[in-house]
C-alpha cells in the first residue's frame, strides 16, 4: 500500500467506526483462504462486515472514536467485524469460532463500552433483532386471537344447542 491508499483506508475505517454500533476484534492466525471466505460469507449473511486491517492503520482510525478502547487488542494478526446489529455480528463470529479453533475472539466494543471475550459470547447468545421483533409481534397477536376465540365460543355453543334441539324434535 502506498501512502494515499493508507490514508484512504484509515479514512474508510474512521467512517465505519463513526457510523457503526458494534465492533468485534478477532485473531485469525492460521486461517486458510477457504476458511476466511466461509467466514466472510456467514458474516455478510448476518448483515455485517469482516475486514483484515493492519493494526497500525486501525489504531489510527480508532483515534477520536467511541471504539478507542479496543486499541490494546490490536496486536498480532487481527481482523475486525462490525455491524449495526450488535447481536448479529457477535453471533456470526462466535458460531464460526466454535467450529474453527483457528479463529479466536479477542473482544470488542458496543458503543463506548469495551467488551471482553465473555461479554461478546454472551451477546451472541441473545436473540437477533429480527427474532425479537417476531416474538413481539407474536405476543401482540396472541391476545387478539384469544379475544376472537372467546367471542365466537358462545355463538358456536348456541348453534350446537339449537342443533341438539332440532335432532330431538326430529327423533320425536
Amino acid at each position: 500500500m502506498d501512502r494515499t491508499e493508507k490514508r484512504a483506508f484509515v479514512a474508510f475505517l474512521a467512517d465505519v467506526f463513526n457510523s457503526t454500533s458494534m465492533v468485534v476484534v478477532t485473531e485469525n492466525k492460521g486461517l486458510t483462504v477457504a476458511d476466511v471466505t466461509e467466514l466472510r460469507r456467514r458474516v455478510r449473511a448476518a448483515g455485517a462486515t469482516y475486514k483484515v486491517a493492519k493494526n497500525r492503520l486501525a489504531s489510527r482510525a480508532l483515534d477520536g472514536t467511541q471504539f478507542n478502547g479496543i486499541a490494546p487488542l490490536l496486536k498480532g494478526p487481527t481482523a475486525l467485524a462490525w455491524s449495526e446489529d450488535p447481536v448479529a455480528v457477535a453471533k456470526a463470529i462466535v458460531e464460526f469460532a466454535k467450529t474453527n479453533d483457528k479463529l479466536v475472539v479477542l473482544g470488542g466494543a458496543l458503543g463506548s463500552q469495551t467488551l471482553g471475550v465473555a461479554e461478546v459470547k454472551a451477546l451472541a447468545e441473545l436473540p437477533s433483532l429480527d427474532e425479537l421483533r417476531a416474538k413481539l409481534v407474536g405476543m401482540i397477536q396472541t391476545p387478539a386471537t384469544r379475544i376472537a376465540g372467546v367471542t365466537q365460543a358462545p355463538a358456536a355453543q348456541l348453534a350446537r344447542v339449537f342443533g341438539a334441539y332440532a335432532k330431538t324434535g326430529e327423533a320425536a
